[in-house]
């Protein structure tokens, strides 16, 4: 006959696990939607950082046409890669001579025109002193410079 002592201990035992094992399960449950609740947070912070990231550099480039008031272009240039491609074939020149008039390479000029990419500022005020060259204009700066 098995010890009444021994029986009991093993039982008290298994009891105490289950116990133990409710208790923690509920934790567990609430550790895990804790966590979920922390790598959301934790993205959209770094959302809201690189969206506050884009809004300084449009500020300082909003802050240099500011100081800057008597450019050439002022802010309110529209960009249009569909424009820009119908006045590079008005002048008559490649997209490489194109790029000599920016001052900028030839693939800038390619992805200009695609509208995979936007010119920066600097480039953009290069490219409206360049729309105001009528065709025989842009041949003599392309003889002059090469």
């Amino acid at each position: 006959m098995p010890n009444i002592a021994a029986v009991l201990k093993t039982e008290i035992a298994r009891v105490a696990r289950k116990e133990i094992r409710a208790e923690t399960g509920a934790f567990a449950k609430t550790n895990a939607e804790q966590r979920k609740q922390i790598y959301a947070l934790r993205r959209q912070v770094g959302e809201l950082q690189r969206a506050l990231k884009q809004l300084q550099r449009g500020q300082r480039s909003s802050a240099s046409t500011k100081e800057n008031p008597q450019s050439e272009v002022g802010p309110a240039l529209r960009w249009r890669p569909e424009g820009f491609a119908q006045h590079r074939k008005r002048l008559g020149v490649s997209a490489e001579q194109m790029s000599r008039l920016i001052g900028c390479s030839a693939l800038s000029v390619y992805k200009w025109e695609a509208g995979k990419v936007r010119p920066r500022q600097a480039q953009l005020d290069a490219i409206a002193r360049v729309r105001k060259l009528s065709k025989s204009e842009a041949m003599q700066q392309l003889e002059a410079s090469a």
